[in-house]
């Protein structure tokens, strides 16, 4: 599957038949002529003979055209009779091994490779990362394509309501050479309308002036379609050009359309010839090109970069967007939705099985965040590569998934969206007490704050989600401890309670345990000293904290206003405390722990006194009801 490794070459060759030996193997080889290689490799192995360097050879000859059944046959017995020569072999067997579910040795494979190469942070990683797959997983219909042809058929680009894709279909507009890497034509770039129904109707082939007799793939088009980008071998002006070592590589091209013809066909002046250059893409703005290479610097075998282009069509130095994004695996196929967030294969971050899709959310600052593997309806154990989108939720994608035409096929891809209420009631642990006014905030798995909200009078919000995402709850009120809970929509109850613990109760002789539960009045009917039912709420407070310390004792003490005279006040005051006592005693406290004292109105917290007119609010203030820690340990 060539399209997926930067180092095409040309390399053309019109040897005979000579006698099948290993030497000429060797030399397609290290020619890249990996199909050429196969053939000789697969009659040496007939004949009997077998080493770890044939296997090796072989086995990476299947894996860089992406034929991993056929490679991990290979690697299978490379292993079986010793290690190999080159360490990377443990990482390509372990995506090959995917494409078999064998996950578990795998994951083996790619933990000894980690190991090697001193990513310990990385091999954590391996002990979730399917999960996490699955949990990132949103719901597609995925549909083939009528455009895909038995030959390589990938990286679909939309623009205008059409798609203009890679394909190495055998086509008349031009001559034909066959890659030696692939066994496969040269591929040009061809254009498909897309139908009201998003299938695809095939128009023809691109350009005959930016088509060659060599590789064109992944055309990208400027808003007002006057200027293009596309990736083609070091080929221009009916030149070829060569790296110091006789190897033609691919470049980053740029077209002007003028009178219906593509021309002025220049190469990007970061290009050089000892290294890759591809798979160009635009910010939304058009201010930055991004792309893959493997030039000097990169992490490892391809990187994605950024380069500004500047107001007056220049551009700046290439940056490499760093570990974040890039690994020591692959990553290549960079695409920017409408929202700016970058898209990319790869098989260095953890996934199902060759190259993934991932997605990274841009910052602000125009930083990415780390990237999130688009889940197992999208990737497969195969390579899935070179996604664009239509809008948000349709789009296109590539992919040499079991079931399709040829070694790559295009798919179209729309995410059904499910929307679901997730709500809940929250409450005091202590006194299973409704919370009102509860902060509730809402924010995506990178915490990017959603949403904001409050709990009602009975302790009850709610939020529509996403089924497909996942989210963060966070949950704060005063004098409690705030909590953070994973929210995943697909297997939430739609309603559900959630307890706030207190923060630490400062239990110490003198505390008001009623102010602490907010009791700042035990309510009673005029002239009496039953309790009512909705104080029983408010005493239950107090008997739950007693219950947990066994070993506290309180003073209950009760308070009246002004009004009414102080001896009755007194009387009442202590007959209600002692009302309150004997309550919480029925509700299984010993009556030791406790005492009782009516004051009356003689500790008032204002100046209300007899004949002091006072609204009914400072009235209300002196009413109260006190529960005073006098013992605890």
């Amino acid at each position: 599957m060539k399209k997926v490794f930067l180092f095409l070459t040309i390399g053309t060759y019109w040897i005979q038949a000579q006698q099948i030996k290993l030497p000429e193997a060797n030399k397609d080889y290290d020619n890249y002529a990996y199909v050429k290689a196969i053939d000789i490799y697969e009659k040496v192995v007939k004949k009997g003979y077998k080493s770890t360097e044939l296997f090796e050879k072989l086995a990476n000859s299947y894996y860089l055209n992406g034929d991993y059944k056929k490679a991990v046959v290979y690697f299978d017995s490379l292993f079986s009779m010793g290690k190999p020569s080159n360490n990377e072999a443990y990482f390509k067997y372990s995506h090959c091994l995917k494409t078999l579910n064998r996950y578990k040795e795998a994951d083996e494979m790619m933990s000894y490779y980690i190991n090697i190469i001193s990513k310990h942070t990385e091999k954590d990683k391996l002990k979730n990362y399917l999960n996490e797959i699955k949990n990132n997983s949103k719901d597609y219909i995925i549909q083939p394509t009528t455009i895909s042809t038995r030959f390589s058929d990938y990286s679909p680009v939309y623009y205008n309501n059409r798609i203009y894709f890679t394909s190495a279909m055998d086509s008349a507009s031009v001559i034909r050479l066959t890659h030696d890497w692939t066994g496969q034509n040269y591929t040009d770039i061809y254009i498909a309308k897309i139908n009201k129904d998003t299938s695809l109707t095939y128009i023809g082939n691109f350009s005959k002036k930016v088509n060659t007799k060599y590789n064109e793939s992944s055309a990208i088009f400027t808003k007002d379609g006057k200027t293009m980008y596309f990736t083609r071998n070091n080929f221009l002006n009916g030149k070829k050009g060569k790296s110091s070592n006789k190897s033609t590589f691919v470049k980053i091209y740029k077209a002007t359309l003028q009178d219906g013809e593509w021309e002025n066909i220049t190469e990007l002046p970061f290009n050089t010839n000892e290294a890759s250059f591809a798979h160009p893409t635009l910010s939304p703005d058009e201010r930055t090109l991004y792309f893959a290479s493997d030039m000097k610097g990169t992490h490892g075998h391809s990187d994605i970069y950024s380069v500004i282009i500047n107001t007056d069509g220049s551009f700046g130095t290439p940056t490499n967007l760093g570990n974040i994004i890039n690994t020591y695996g692959r990553e290549s196929f960079p695409s920017i939705d409408s929202n700016g967030n970058l898209y990319f294969a790869s098989d260095g971050h953890l996934g199902l099985g060759g190259l993934d899709l991932f997605v990274a959310k841009i910052n602000p600052d125009g930083s990415f965040e780390k990237p999130i593997n688009l889940g197992d309806k999208i990737n497969t154990s195969f390579d899935d590569f070179g996604i664009t989108f239509i809008d948000l939720s349709t789009g296109f994608f590539s992919s040499n998934r079991e079931g399709g035409k040829g070694s790559d096929d295009i798919y179209s891809f729309k995410e059904i969206i499910c929307t679901k209420k997730i709500s809940a009631i929250l409450y005091d642990s202590t006194t299973n007490e409704p919370l009102n006014s509860t902060v509730i905030n809402l924010f995506d798995i990178n915490r990017n704050e959603l949403a904001k909200t409050t709990t009602d009078e009975n302790g009850f919000y709610e939020f529509s989600v996403d089924c497909n995402n996942l989210y963060l709850l966070q949950i704060q009120k005063k004098d409690f401890e705030s909590i953070e809970i994973k929210i995943n929509p697909k297997i939430e109850k739609e309603q559900f309670n959630l307890f706030l613990n207190r923060e630490k109760i400062p239990l110490e002789v003198g505390t008001d345990l009623g102010k602490i539960f907010n009791i700042s009045n035990i309510r009673f009917d005029l002239n009496k000293w039953n309790i009512r039912p909705e104080a029983e709420t408010q005493i239950q407070k107090i008997i739950e904290v007693l219950k947990q310390y066994p070993k506290m004792t309180i003073d209950i003490r009760s308070h009246t206003d002004s009004r009414q005279t102080h001896q009755y006040n007194e009387i009442l005051s202590q007959k209600r405390a002692q009302s309150t006592l004997e309550y919480i005693v029925k509700n299984g406290i010993n009556k030791e722990r406790l005492s009782a004292k009516g004051y009356g109105e003689t500790q008032l917290l204002n100046n209300c006194t007899d004949g002091v007119k006072c609204s009914e609010e400072e009235h209300q203030q002196n009413r109260r009801s006190e529960f005073i820690i006098t013992k605890v340990e």
